[in-house]
C-alpha cells in the first residue's frame, strides 16, 4: 500500500500507528493510516484483515486533575 520512502510500518507491526495519515476526521473520532488501520480515538483499531484493537489508554488516568 504504503508508497513512502521509507515504507511506512505494515498493519501488523509493533510500530503500526507511526504509519502516515491519509485522511483524518476528527469531527467522527477516526483516522486513516497509510498502512490501512482505522485508528480511533479511543485509541482502539480497526486492522485491513478485520481484527479489531482494543483501546489501549494510557495506565495513570487516576492522576489526572479536572477542572474546577
Amino acid at each position: 500500500m504504503c508508497q513512502h520512502q521509507p515504507p511506512c510500518p505494515t498493519a501488523d507491526s509493533a510500530d503500526r500507528e507511526s504509519a502516515r495519515l491519509v485522511a483524518h476526521h476528527p469531527e467522527q473520532g477516526w483516522s486513516l493510516l497509510c498502512n490501512g488501520v482505522l485508528l480511533f480515538e479511543d485509541t482502539g483499531e480497526l486492522l485491513p484483515d478485520g481484527q479489531i484493537i482494543a483501546p489501549h489508554r494510557p495506565l495513570g488516568t487516576d492522576k489526572v486533575m479536572t477542572a474546577a
